[in-house]
């Protein structure tokens, strides 16, 4: 839609003689700079340049299908100016400079060229020069560190190995050049730089209000999406490279790593010792002392006699394995080593501009890299997961594909490495490693991504890796590396994770405890888990010759607070699913700063209206821990409006601002007024089925909703409607409440043998009268549960009426 400002500028335009055309692309050429503009999507503006002709038309990230898609764009030309619209998103053009303002549908300048053609220097390289708003936030850019709002901060892309990473390291492991910019009015705007090169973003620190993005190399090609919510945004950024795959429900559980468990023996000792404490699991990891001298691919048969036979028995134990496969592939000519024989017979490995094969040393010695960038390579990768796959491994973990290399002091492979390029779209062609390296890790996450569906068809797969680019979302998930046991890496972590997920990859973790450094104190680890419990990936992991840090490590009281902690995600597992369900349609992700929901926080003042601590899982839960989690200090919480329930009592709060004061058994954590929140019994695995009822907790509130959704937590079926999905809604009446059940769609039977309906926020002693309302439908009280309303299992659509 145009507005008057836009509608005027475009008159103007007529009324000085130009003319009106639509196209689906528009070129533009001065001074030997050539200009692209198409619209690939509603509100989503592509922009390309080009030193005498544009660059190749390829992308890592952005699907060809989706590159291709053409909205029509309205276009005005004048003497001086070009003015073009789509769907939301108009841009104009100055003839002379090509500097280009980008406006959003309503006629507000988001982005403003400083440098139009200028940004093509004959050095070589690039610049871009944008105009930033004073009141903009920016948000994104993946697990960078520093501050949560990126303003007045400049950020490498350069996947780097970052051990013990603090809070001034940059770059990290990961390159995802796209962010966010959140006005204090919630009205925001996205920009993603489709470039694998060497890059920097600079906010606002060397001049100020203005962003800089620079390059050594490669094309400018980059994306402004309108949004105008931030959400918008968010989905049309994922419209671009892709959703995450839905997970299998496994991933959600909890998962014990440790670098290493080092024979079967201890990884059977510490399954025993999960099921004794009662601590709920549903992964344990193996790291690289599994292996054959540490070779990928190999089994250390001394230490692990029989793998098909521990992955079996495990399985019985409710625990599924994740392997970690580096890519990284022992230089051993003439040794019987099955991975790089049959590499070496393909020629499949990366080369020195003279001809011979690249070596650099990682675990094993001297070692050899695939070219992920050729579909040969990543085929040949894929099927090397065979045997792991038919001895009942689930998952599988690529670390150090940065890549990560030893005794050198840049920490990776040289530059002039030669790729052979040789899939997508791309024209077959050499690259240097300068081009490849940023995405080196996504090739290499989906080459076993791919291999995995390969090998078995109808399995989700589980793939988890530790470097990636924008766009591998669609591949693995991810955590964020070698952390420390510290609190600021506790505080820190938190923020890294909610910037992921605002930059494409919600389902994500990080080393629960922390990865190196000191031993964690016995509050810090029990903090950590509190607060991992709430985290889209569980993952409790730490480095050898460490102190152990599972989570019966220390005195009882400690424990209790831990398996309480786990054992609550796992009651909340039907919320979290289905959080998971709608970040792999949407993009919306699992874990969300607050004004992602409410964006009306953020005209509150500093520290993001008083939310920059707290973390929102899904659109109904917020979780606040202090702002100084070490410290023992009141804090105030301030909520987003008023009529908010605690999490644990279920208590109505009369207020929007509470002080608290900081208890180790306890975490503060609220339900948005007017959420439907689905749990269930406690299982100790989600290889085991939930007994009873599923619970459906009401909040009643304004925009009181909820769904349930479930399928078979492992296959592809739920693509072919093997899914439960049923939409609820409650309205306050003047007698009390009703809850309306809307029609279930899918044709997954679920397990549940009845529903059981809480509302709370009044006085959970009393016994409430309940009937159906409508069609005549089972309906039952269960005081014994806190005067429950118990439906049938097959409550399919209707309403239920509840009185005081």
């Amino acid at each position: 839609m145009w507005n008057s400002k836009a509608v005027a500028a475009l008159l103007a335009l007529c009324a000085a003689g130009a003319d009106a055309e639509t196209l689906d692309r528009l070129e533009l050429s001065r001074g030997g700079t050539v200009l692209e503009v198409s619209s690939p999507a509603s509100g989503v503006l592509r922009l390309r340049m080009g030193r005498g002709h544009l660059p190749e038309d390829a992308s890592w990230a952005v699907p060809g299908d989706v590159r291709s898609a053409r909205q029509p764009l309205q276009v005005t030309r004048s003497a001086s100016m070009v003015q073009l619209g789509a769907g939301g998103i108009s841009v104009r053009i100055d003839r002379r400079t090509l500097r280009a303002e980008v406006l959003d549908g309503g006629g507000k300048l988001l982005l403003s060229d400083l440098a139009g053609g200028a940004a093509l220097p004959a050095a070589g390289g690039f610049r871009l020069r944008e105009r930033l708003s004073g009141d903009d936030h920016i948000f994104g850019l993946g697990d960078k560190t520093g501050a949560f709002d990126r303003k007045g901060g400049a950020y490498t892309m350069w996947n780097s190995d970052t051990y013990k990473f603090t809070q001034g390291t940059d770059p990290l492991y990961k390159t995802i050049p796209f962010f966010m910019s959140v006005s204090d009015r919630g009205k925001a705007f996205g920009l993603f730089l489709d470039n694998t090169w060497r890059s920097t973003f600079d906010f606002g620190k060397t001049e100020r209000d203005v962003l800089s993005i620079s390059g050594e190399g490669g094309p400018v090609d980059y994306y402004v999406m309108a949004g105008p919510a931030p959400k918008d945004v968010l989905q049309q950024y994922a419209r671009l490279t892709g959703t995450a795959p839905l997970m299998p429900q496994w991933a959600l559980g909890f998962q014990q790593s440790k670098w290493s468990y080092k024979s079967d023996a201890e990884v059977r000792g510490i399954v025993r010792r999960l099921r004794s404490e009662r601590l709920p699991a549903d992964v344990v990891y193996m790291d690289i002392d599994y292996q054959d001298r540490s070779r990928p691919f190999t089994v250390n048969r001394a230490a692990f006699p029989d793998l098909p036979q521990l992955a079996n028995d495990l399985r019985g134990q409710g625990i599924r394995l994740v392997l970690i496969t580096d890519p990284h592939i022992a230089n051993a000519p003439g040794q019987g080593y099955a991975a790089y024989d049959s590499g070496a017979a393909q020629d499949l490995f990366l080369k020195l501009p003279g001809g011979q094969l690249y070596s650099g040393d990682v675990w094993p010695g001297a070692a050899v890299f695939p070219d992920f960038s050729r579909v040969k390579a990543r085929a040949w990768w894929g099927g090397l997961y065979a045997d792991f796959v038919n001895a009942g491994v689930s998952g599988f973990w690529n670390d150090m594909n940065e890549p990560s290399i030893f005794n050198v002091r840049s920490k990776t492979m040289p530059l002039d490495v030669v790729h052979r390029i040789d899939s997508d779209d791309f024209a077959p062609r050499s690259a240097t490693h300068a081009e490849m390296h940023n995405v080196y890790g996504q090739l290499n996450s989906r080459a076993t991504f791919e291999g995995l569906l390969r090998l078995q068809p109808d399995v989700r797969p589980f793939v988890l890796t530790r470097a990636t680019y924008s766009g591998g979302q669609r591949y693995a998930v991810t955590w964020t590396g070698d952390n420390a046991s510290s609190w600021q890496h506790l505080k820190m972590g938190v923020q890294q994770l909610v910037n992921l997920g605002l930059s494409g990859f919600s389902y994500a973790g990080n080393d629960v405890g922390g990865y190196a450094g000191e031993r964690p104190s016995p509050e810090l680890l029990t903090r950590w888990f509190q607060i991992g419990a709430f985290m889209p990936m569980f993952r409790a992991h730490a480095e050898t010759n460490r102190p152990d840090q599972e989570p019966w490590v220390g005195d009882a009281a400690q424990v209790e607070i831990r398996r309480r902690f786990i054992s609550e995600r796992y009651r909340l597992l039907p919320y979290l699913y289905a959080a998971a369900e709608e970040n792999s349609r949407s993009g919306i992700p699992m874990l969300r700063p607050v004004f992602l929901n409410f964006p009306e926080v953020l005209a509150k003042g500093d520290r993001l209206g008083g939310s920059e601590d707290q973390f929102m899982v899904g659109g109904d839960l917020l979780v606040a821990p202090s702002p100084t989690l070490e410290s023992p200090g009141d804090y105030q919480v301030e909520l987003p409006g008023q009529g908010w329930y605690e999490y644990w009592t279920g208590r109505r709060l009369e207020g929007k601002t509470l002080t608290v004061t900081p208890d180790i058994a306890q975490l503060p954590a609220f339900v948005r007024p007017g959420a439907i929140i689905p749990k269930q019994p406690l299982v100790q695995s989600t290889a085991f089925t939930a007994e009873g009822r599923l619970e459906l907790h009401v909040y009643p509130g304004q925009d009181c909703r909820g769904e349930i959704y479930a399928d078979d937590g492992a296959s592809l079926a739920y693509k072919r409607g093997g899914f439960l999905r049923q939409r609820l809604r409650c309205e306050e009446t003047r007698d009390g409440w009703r809850v309306t059940f809307d029609q279930r769609q899918g044709s997954w039977k679920p397990w549940w043998n009845g529903l059981a309906l809480y509302v709370h926020g009044w006085n959970a002693g009393a016994v409430p009268q309940a009937r159906a309302a409508g069609a005549a439908l089972p309906v039952s009280l269960d005081s014994a549960q806190g005067a429950a309303v118990v439906l049938a299992p097959d409550m399919a659509n209707g309403a239920i009426e509840i009185k005081r």
